[in-house]
């Protein structure tokens, strides 16, 4: 049994405590609260005192793309339409050997457990290179097999087939930590039969799911109108396919798929009325606003998303489409966004933001009885920032120095079900740099 302390402790779901501390018994939360109480009730715990610190749940990134990470910064030349950030990404990732995805999906799993994120909701086209990684570097997750591009209904039985092969194959290997989902792509890239499959087979087996979903104007131009770069795509892979003529959260309403409550990642065009869809689902919705901003694809509603009652995580997506993995970050931008809405009607707390950086993250995934807050009785997933650093100083407000002057660099320690994963600028399970020098890709 041990005992975490320090100046601050942010349980999430219970208010703040000043010279708290957290009691963990192998991987369970024991007890949480004032660090001298705790003491007395447990004499027996190993106890350290991290000091000038914050002790938090552990950051969730409910939308990831470990394997590309090596793509960091190679297609930011790309002139930033998506259709050729797209093109470019699937050459790239073509090319890549089966190793060179390995490695590239580890030092994405390093980079997280180096900036606090516990628990990854991962998409891989490859789909065991990030669920190895998240296993070898001893992170939570959920990893998705992503679908093959099988946007005609004609292929549709045998892209389901060879899906469910992948992902049986995948679930063999399950562990206590790291789960196995399926995440069809987007609702351009899925045809209608597919999709209705898909939530047929998710339902009987009870699979995670996450799909892609009104991320862009042009996604739904293509959607409602039938028109846009994508048609051109189309075209060139003589791919006979015709816009249903809705938005794409009206389409996979009408798909079914959204009654396995899926995870949607962006929703950066999601309307109110869509909103609503969303909402009475029970699907959840991965906030990725570095990414969306980099594509100019705008701003999607969050504050209205929170309003409505929809859980909402954030993910960084990949590293080729944010270039960091940093949820502390990811929570100063998406405040400020939010912030900077026209239509907004009030401020986004810093409070709020940890909360869905947290707790909101594991909702989204479907793990908040297990992780996301710390409480008695849940998983012992703690993440550690130092306060020491001068640019947080003065601490007037912990969770605004957090969110507006934190960043990834300044975590010190990160747990994953009662296990050191990374303190002190090294990971505990893996030789970063046996993974960094074969990381870059030509």
């Amino acid at each position: 049994m041990k005992i975490l302390a320090a100046d601050y402790v942010l349980p999430i779901g219970s208010e703040l405590i000043s010279k708290g501390g957290v009691v963990y018994d192998r991987d369970v939360i024991v007890a949480v609260g004032e660090c001298l109480p705790l003491r007395r009730q447990f004499p027996d715990a190993v106890f350290e005192d991290l000091g000038e610190a914050a002790i938090l749940p552990g950051f969730v990134n409910c939308h990831s793309h470990l394997e590309i990470t090596a793509m960091r910064g190679l297609l930011d030349s790309v002139e930033h339409d998506f259709a050729s950030w797209l093109v470019k990404l699937s050459a790239a990732r073509s090319g890549m050997t089966n190793e060179e995805i390995e490695i590239a999906a580890v030092a994405g799993a390093i980079e997280g457990a180096r900036a606090g994120v516990t628990c990854f909701g991962d998409i891989g086209r490859y789909g065991r290179a990030g669920f190895e990684a998240l296993k070898k570097v001893g992170l939570r997750g959920v990893v998705f097999q992503e679908t093959e591009f099988s946007p005609d209904n004609k292929t549709a039985d045998d892209d389901l087939e060879k899906l469910k092969e992948k992902f049986f194959d995948l679930r063999e290997s399950e562990t206590a930590l790291v789960r196995v989902g399926i995440s069809p792509h987007a609702p351009y890239t899925v045809s209608r039969r597919l999709f209705e499959q898909i939530a047929e087979f998710a339902a009987g087996e009870r699979v995670p799911l996450t799909i892609h979903a009104a991320e862009s104007v042009e996604e739904d131009e293509l959607m409602r109108f039938g028109k846009g770069f994508f048609v051109d795509v189309f075209k060139k892979f003589q791919v006979n396919w015709k816009s249903p003529h809705l938005s794409p959260i009206e389409f996979l309403e009408s798909t079914g798929i959204l009654a396995a409550k899926p995870l949607l990642a962006h929703c950066v065009t999601a309307t109110e009325s869509e909103l609503e869809i969303i909402l009475h689902s029970g699907s959840t919705v991965a906030h990725c606003p570095k990414s969306n901003a980099k594509f100019g694809h705008g701003y999607a509603p969050f504050e209205k998303m929170l309003d409505s009652g929809i859980s909402v995580g954030l993910g960084s997506d990949s590293v080729s489409s944010n270039n960091t993995c940093d949820i502390l970050e990811e929570s100063r931008f998406a405040a400020l966004s939010a912030r900077n809405r026209r239509d907004r009607k009030r401020f986004i707390t810093a409070k709020e933001m940890l909360e869905t950086a947290t707790l909101g993250g594991a909702k989204a995934l479907g793990l908040d009885k297990q992780i996301g807050s710390l409480e008695a009785g849940k998983q012992a997933d703690i993440s550690v920032v130092s306060l020491a650093n001068i640019a947080l100083q003065p601490i007037n407000d912990i969770h605004a120095s957090l969110v507006f002057s934190a960043n990834a660099r300044d975590v010190s320690l990160t747990i994953v079900a009662g296990q050191e994963v990374y303190r002190d600028g090294r990971v505990a399970n893996v030789d970063e740099d046996k993974t960094m020098g074969p990381l870059a890709i030509s």
